[in-house]
C-alpha cells in the first residue's frame, strides 16, 4: 500500500439517514468510506478490506454491535481494528463496560458532534498510518535482510571456491603443497593425542629433466597429470592426503597407518605408475616412467614437530634415488627397528 491510497473506514448504523450523515461528517479525499447497515453486512466487509477503523452503531436489529464487535475481535483479519461505539444509551458505567468487554476502544454519543468525531477518528487515523509506515519499513528490511542473505550466500560460495581453488594444484588436480602442511600439521597433533601410527610417503619421478629434455614441458605436465591421477587412485581413504609437494616431487599422509600399511599402499603406486606404460627413452633405470619412494612413520610425540617424519622420508626416498632408484626405502632408522624386531 502507498500512501497515495485512499484509507478505508467501516461505518455500521441500521439507519440509512444516520449512515449518510456520518459519510457526510468523515467526508475525505484521503478516506474510502464503506457502509454497512447490519452486523452481518459489517462481518462480511472486513474480511474483504483492511479497516482503518470502525464506527459502530450500538442499537440494530437482529445483531447488536456489542455482539457484532465480539465477532470482529474474533476474525483475525479485523481482530486489531478499532473500533468505536456510536450509541444514543446512557454513559452509564455498566453500559460503557459492556462495550469496552466487547472490544470497543471508544464511546461517541448521539447526536454526534462533528469536531469530537473528527478528533477522534484523526488519532486513529494517525496510529494507523504509522502502523502502515511500520509494516512497509518492515517488509522494505526484509527484503534488504534478503538480499543481504542471499549475496552472503554467494560469497560464502565464492570463498569456497577461492579456498579449493588455493588448496588444489592447477595442473595435477591434487591438493597443493599449502593444503598438504595444513593437513598433516592437523593430523600430526590428532595422531599425538591418541598416539596413533602416522606414515608419510615421498615420491619421486625417476630422472624427470631429462623426460623433459627429451620429450618437451608439454608432454612433462601430462606425465605429471598421470601421475597425480596415480596417486589419487591408489591413497582414497577420507582421513589420508597426496599433494604435489613441487617440481616432480608428489606426497602422501596416511593416519593410523604404520609402516607395513605405507609399504603396501607404496608399492600399490610403484605398480600402478609401471602400469602406465609411459615411455621414457632417456631413462637409465627403464624405457619407462617409473618412480622412487621413501617412507618414514610411526607413532608421534608431544616433542616433535611433523617436519620430523618428513625430514625422513625425504632421506629415505635420497637413500632409494642413490640405491639405483625405481624403488622403496624406510627410513634408516625405522629400517634397523624392524629388523631388530625381526
Amino acid at each position: 500500500m502507498t500512501g497515495k491510497e485512499k484509507i478505508d473506514i467501516l461505518i455500521v448504523d441500521d439507519r440509512l439517514e444516520n449512515l449518510i450523515a456520518l459519510e457526510g461528517l468523515l467526508d475525505n479525499t484521503e478516506l474510502n468510506i464503506v457502509k454497512a447497515s447490519s452486523g452481518n453486512e459489517a462481518l462480511g466487509l472486513v474480511l474483504e478490506y483492511d479497516f482503518a477503523i470502525v464506527l459502530l452503531d450500538v442499537q440494530m436489529p437482529e445483531m447488536d454491535g456489542y455482539e457484532t464487535a465480539k465477532l470482529m475481535r474474533g476474525i483475525r483479519r479485523s481482530k486489531n481494528v478499532p473500533i468505536i461505539f456510536l450509541t444514543a444509551i446512557s454513559s452509564e458505567q455498566k453500559h460503557l463496560l459492556r462495550g469496552y468487554e466487547a472490544g470497543a476502544v471508544d464511546f461517541l454519543f448521539k447526536p454526534i458532534e462533528p469536531n469530537i468525531l473528527m478528533s477522534k477518528v484523526k488519532i486513529f487515523l494517525e496510529l494507523y498510518n504509522q502502523k502502515r509506515l511500520i509494516n512497509e519499513q518492515a517488509l522494505e528490511l526484509k527484503q534488504k535482510i534478503d538480499e543481504l542473505l542471499l549475496v552472503k550466500k554467494e560469497l560464502e560460495k565464492t570463498n569456497s571456491i577461492l579456498q579449493d581453488l588455493s588448496s588444489i594444484d592447477g595442473l595435477t588436480g591434487i591438493p597443493n603443497r599449502r593444503c598438504f602442511d595444513e593437513f598433516v600439521d592437523r593430523e600430526w597433533k590428532i595422531a599425538v593425542r591418541k598416539s596413533a601410527p602416522l606414515s608419510i610417503i615421498m615420491i619421486d619421478i625417476d630422472h624427470f629433466k631429462a623426460y623433459n629434455d627429451n620429450y618437451g614441458h608439454q608432454a612433462g605436465d601430462e606425465c605429471l597429470k598421470q601421475i597425480g591421477k596415480v596417486l589419487k587412485e591408489s591413497v582414497t581413504r577420507p582421513e589420508d592426503l597426496v599433494a604435489r609437494y613441487g617440481g616432480e616431487e608428489f606426497i602422501a599422509v596416511l593416519a593410523d597407518t604404520d609402516i607395513n600399511g605405507a609399504m603396501i599402499v607404496a608399492e600399490r603406486i610403484r605398480s600402478k605408475v609401471k602400469a602406465l606404460n609411459m615411455p621414457h627413452e632417456t631413462s637409465s633405470i627403464a624405457k619407462i616412467v617409473t618412480v622412487s619412494m621413501g617412507i618414514a612413520g610411526g607413532v608421534p610425540n608431544r616433542d616433535s614437530l611433523s617436519g620430523s617424519f618428513i625430514t625422513m622420508a625425504d632421506k629415505a626416498l635420497y637413500q632409494a634415488k642413490r640405491n639405483g632408484r625405481n624403488q622403496i626405502r624406510l627410513f634408516a632408522e625405522t629400517e634397523e627397528k624392524l629388523e631388530n624386531k625381526s
